[in-house]
């Protein structure tokens, strides 16, 4: 079980866009099929230079405090010790996501 200091790297999919984010709470939501990720982790930019990607991920998820990911979506979750920066990519034509839901339901 972690405790309140875990850190977590979360990588998924979402509208041809890959995300890499950092958070601090993650569990299987109450949505059926969802992830659930919270308490999310910024890097304090204490330099002049700032990465665009990373400011347009911030913008994003600024007024976010709980968003729930469809498990289909989800790449990659690990528990780290150092955060990394958080990131966001387009995806190349050569990667698509799949096309249906993993459940569906029964005719």
């Amino acid at each position: 079980m972690p405790n309140n200091t875990s850190l977590f790297r979360i990588q998924f999919i979402a509208n041809g866009v890959r995300y890499e984010l950092y958070v601090r709470e993650l569990c299987q939501g109450s949505l059926f099929g969802f992830i659930e990720i919270g308490d999310f982790v910024w890097d304090n930019h204490t330099s002049v230079v700032v990465d665009p990607s990373h400011e347009k991920l911030k913008d994003e998820f600024a007024d976010v405090t709980t968003t729930y990911i469809p498990m289909h979506n989800v790449l990659r979750i690990d528990e780290v010790k150092k955060q990394g920066t958080a990131k966001i990519s387009e995806l190349s034509d050569k990667v698509t996501a799949f096309p249906n839901p993993i459940y569906t339901p029964k005719k």
